[in-house]
């Protein structure tokens, strides 16, 4: 079966160092093509003698976008196997993206360079509505969008149901953008005031045994994986490829990152395989 992967997202997030990563790693990629055409690609892929297998294809905000999901959708029709990957970043970021390289933002008309990026994010919340993941490139260079494509399209996690990310991040920092559930753990006392755990971290057994030993931490521990062993499959069957639950706690460095570990060494001993994140373990 082919495998296509459509990437799309707000111009400035990072749609073409996506491209070039997978094309990296053995992708057909084809970057702005009209909407139409996207199922006689399909046809032509799966074609006898055809050696193309996986296919990314990038779109961007354009003339044709209004015609992208129902290309998307026959896409489906045809049984290839279709993800969408949207990226975005916040619109600080991307203000400073597009100064830097002095390029026009494709909606600029006669707005500023804040209300086109607004208006195509209002353009893209369909699309983003209907993508498979969803990827937060604000605080990403170059090196760390590739690991996380990586993570997300490499042979062996395209082989896999739905792939599960456990997160912790500081609240302080901001909320995540690409995530499903976002769990509180300022509920939690807090090892920041703590003077022996400072300047440690959920990683360091200290801090993960003043956490984890809280009483309310096992009651609140074995409510969530009660809630995730309903909620796994029930994602799974309704045909999600990727899960992203994240902890988040004042800084991002002690109770957050010590729950997420706990909560995806739970996951592994119901089975599942979850990948590990924590963004904002090094602030």
């Amino acid at each position: 079966m082919n495998e296509f992967v459509v990437i799309t997202g707000l111009s400035g997030a990072g749609r073409s160092q996506a491209a070039d990563i997978l094309e990296d790693q053995g992708w057909f990629v084809i970057d702005n093509l009209p909407p139409l055409l996207i199922p006689k690609v399909s046809e032509l892929a799966s074609s006898p003698g055809s050696s193309i297998e996986k296919v990314a294809l990038v779109v961007g905000t354009g003339p044709y976008h209004d015609e992208v999901l129902p290309a998307l959708q026959m896409l489906e029709k045809q049984g290839v196997r279709l993800r969408i990957l949207f990226l975005e970043a916040s619109t600080d970021v991307l203000v400073r993206r597009y100064e830097s390289t002095r390029r026009r933002h494709p909606l600029a008309g006669d707005r500023s360079l804040a209300a086109a990026i607004e208006a195509e994010r209002r353009v893209l919340e369909p699309a983003k509505e209907e993508a498979d993941v969803v990827v937060d490139t604000t605080d990403l260079n170059v090196h760390q969008l590739r690991a996380r494509l990586l993570d997300l399209f490499s042979d062996t996690a395209s082989d896999a149901g739905m792939q599960t990310t456990v997160t912790s991040f500081g609240y302080k920092h901001g909320l995540p953008l690409d995530t499903d559930l976002v769990i509180d753990c300022r509920f939690l006392p807090n090892p920041h005031w703590v003077e022996d755990l400072r300047d440690q971290t959920g990683l360091d057994d200290a801090v993960r045994r003043y956490v984890l030993g809280q009483p309310v931490s096992g009651q609140f521990l074995d409510s969530l994986m009660s809630l995730l062993a309903l909620l796994l499959p029930a994602y799974v069957a309704e045909g999600k490829s990727y899960l992203t639950v994240a902890f988040g706690c004042t800084g991002g460095r002690h109770r957050s990152v010590a729950i997420a570990e706990e909560v995806a060494r739970r996951l592994r001993e119901l089975g599942h395989d979850p990948k590990v994140a924590h963004r904002d373990l090094a602030r």
